[in-house]
């Protein structure tokens, strides 16, 4: 898959080493040719020097071609313009902004760009939004039977309801992470863009829940 990363400082650079490891290909903007240092000498992905919300830079980086947008550049204006430009512009599904200033995240989380504020910014988290597939493991019981894990969930369930995932993936909805931050949920929680779902379930039942929340919903779902 390919994957373009615009801004180059420290979290820009570790996000582009880690996917480039991955074996993706990876295209990093900075306006600042020097900034490509951080990449080091092992990094084969592209390097493009330019404004990351101008369309030839984006041109340039292969931006239709991307399956993941992430703009982690030192400015929130600059960040949430080009997450909207590769979103709206070049059909690019998966993006995500880093934002410095928390009091703009419910802003831009309505335009549809999942945001994570720097204060508990870290590469993973990002990597988490970019490639949303499968599960992350948080905790398992001493017994092992119990396991409480970060799972993918198809965008479909936007705007539906707690209730409606645990009868659907007859998992528990343990807590929903939502701009960086925690949060209880009750039955009636709705699922917002841009939350990650953590649920409590059987070991051996984590991979049919994967499933069974991964993919689009059809027509027949309990919902």
């Amino acid at each position: 898959m390919h994957f373009v990363i615009m801004g180059c400082g420290r979290v820009g650079a570790q996000l582009a080493r880690g996917l480039d490891a991955k074996g993706h290909t990876v295209a990093v903007i900075d306006k600042n040719a020097d900034a490509f240092v951080k990449l080091g000498k092992n990094f084969t992905g592209t390097t493009v020097t330019g404004i990351g919300f101008d369309r030839d830079t984006l041109v340039r980086a292969r931006t239709s071609d991307a399956y993941a947008f992430a703009a982690v550049s030192s400015g929130d204006n600059s960040n949430i313009l080009a997450a909207r430009v590769a979103r709206e512009t070049f059909g690019v599904k998966h993006v995500a902004a880093r934002i410095y200033d928390p009091r703009r995240a419910q802003v831009f989380e309505r335009l549809g760009v999942p945001t994570v504020a720097t204060v508990r910014w870290t590469a993973d988290q990002m990597m988490r939004r970019l490639i949303p597939s499968g599960a992350v493991n948080e905790f398992r019981d001493p017994s092992g039977r119990m396991v409480l894990s970060e799972v993918h969930v198809h965008p479909d369930w936007v705007a539906h309801s707690v209730s409606e995932i645990e009868t659907h993936s007859k998992a528990r909805v343990a807590y929903f992470t939502r701009m960086g931050e925690g949060i209880e949920v009750t039955p009636d929680t709705l699922l917002q863009d841009g939350d990650l779902v953590h649920v409590m379930c059987r070991a051996e039942s984590l991979d049919d829940v994967v499933r069974s929340l991964d993919g689009p919903i059809t027509e027949g779902d309990n919902r």
